[in-house]
């Protein structure tokens, strides 16, 4: 299952209706060494600005640019035929290898929108009217709050520069802690280059001025975190209202004072809206000139060490576990039905070293062993002595262990020989 950048795609709603994906399976291998068909991948488009986790927030890749990859859950390795198994001593064994099933996984998709503008402030300050008209989106605009229950994206030419703004929604006083709809969309604004305040010199309620919802803004801002850097301009909206422009005629010193760039703007009138695009037009081509590429994909990599063994032995409670890519694999690939099949897994465990480790830990004759996690595991009584399974098989239905006995030196050429042939094959099978 891949998911793909798709610059068609702007929201993740169908994955929250529709949030279980199953790829197509292969088809079995058929006589006359023919290969099954491979399981169908299934891609699933996301926005560009996904970002992928894990059930507990671990983030697994950070999907930017039109056409960024992920591969979310693989497909299952292949099986074996028995003609793939077969070697000098072990003419026409009497097993195959299991086909293995897909990644089965749990993953969180989160948005965060890729713009270069974020309008911020209370709700009905007038984002939604001002994206409109800087823009060509086309927002639910009404005069009540939370009337905008998504961002809300719209692309602005100003000049030479082509850029693009979203309207966060939702922003009230502890948004920061999931209040209103602010935390939900707060991860919007991380990836913008400047925040526009908008604030409402109209407002009809008595208890709000701008200065206060400037400062409440800020402070959710401040305890959401990562956007201290970030330059802010005000928009000091609807003027257009006598009672507005006289407010903002009143505020515009204390805001200068404090460092902002202080734009009288009406998404009625259209008033200081050129101003205001050519202005932001400035700051993020200076921004993007600060960083000439694009911003990379990223996506996490965890490379083995230099000294792993591949799996691991650990005790719990008397019995041992053992967890490793590989031995989970080839328990999955067993046909326990079929004896040759369990010999053939002891062997490779044996020589992967499994046996050993288990001796090295404590294990004895007898001890109960796990493979796999609790959930999916297969449990078995070890015998040491487990190694000279298959290898030791020869013509199907025959046993070399029951013939009579050859001189030691010959036995161990021939069990040398036939590890090494086995081996080699797997290893190839693999390398293919």
């Amino acid at each position: 299952m891949i998911l793909v950048v798709d610059q068609d795609v702007t929201t993740l709603l169908e994955y929250h209706h529709s949030p279980h994906r199953k790829a197509t399976n292969g088809k079995p291998g058929g006589g006359g060494h023919r290969t099954g068909a491979d399981g169908q991948d299934l891609v699933l488009p996301v926005p560009d600005g996904t970002v992928v986790l894990t059930k507990g927030g671990e983030v697994l890749a950070d999907l930017v640019g039109q056409g960024t990859t992920f591969v979310a859950a693989q497909g299952g390795r292949g099986g074996l035929g028995n003609a793939a198994l077969a070697s000098a001593r072990r003419k026409a064994p009497g097993f195959a290898l299991l086909g293995e099933p897909g990644e089965d996984r749990d993953i969180v998709l989160e948005l965060k929108t890729v713009a270069d503008v974020a309008l911020v402030g209370y709700p009905s300050a007038g984002k939604s009217s001002l994206i409109s008209v800087l823009s060509a989106a086309k927002p639910k605009i009404a005069d009540y709050p939370f009337t905008t229950l998504v961002p809300n994206l719209g692309v602005v030419t100003a000049g030479s520069t082509v850029y693009t703004v979203a309207d966060v929604p939702g922003l009230i006083p502890g948004a920061s802690q999931g209040k209103g709809l602010g935390l939900e969309f707060l991860r919007h604004v991380e990836r913008c280059e400047v925040l526009v305040h908008v604030l409402d010199c109209a407002t009809l309620e008595s208890e709000r001025d701008p200065l206060t919802d400037l400062d409440t803004i800020e402070a959710e801002l401040a305890q959401y975190g990562g956007l201290e850097d970030r330059p802010r301009i005000v928009a000091l909206n609807k003027t257009d209202v006598p009672d507005g422009q006289d407010l903002a005629d009143i505020i515009r010193p204390d805001l200068v004072e404090r460092g902002y760039r202080v734009f009288d703007v009406s998404a009625v009138s259209h008033k200081g809206l050129k101003e205001l695009s050519y202005a932001l037009a400035g700051i993020v081509a200076e921004a993007r000139a600060a960083k000439p590429h694009q911003e990379a994909t990223r996506i996490v990599i965890r490379p083995k060490a230099v000294d792993d063994a591949g799996f691991t032995v650990t005790e719990e409670d008397g019995l041992y576990r053992v967890r490793g890519e590989k031995p989970e694999r080839w328990v999955r690939q067993t046909d326990f039905s079929n004896d040759e099949a369990v010999g053939y897994l002891a062997d490779r465990l044996a020589r992967l070293g499994v046996e050993e480790a288990l001796l090295k830990a404590g294990a004895r004759e007898g001890a109960e062993v796990v493979i796999g996690p609790e959930e999916n595991a297969v449990v078995f009584d070890w015998e040491p002595t487990m190694a000279t399974g298959a290898e030791m098989l020869g013509r199907r239905g025959e046993d070399h262990r029951f013939d009579a006995p050859r001189p030691a030196a010959q036995r161990r050429r021939d069990r040398d020989a036939e590890r090494d042939e086995a081996q080699k094959a797997f290893e190839d099978f693999e390398a293919f």
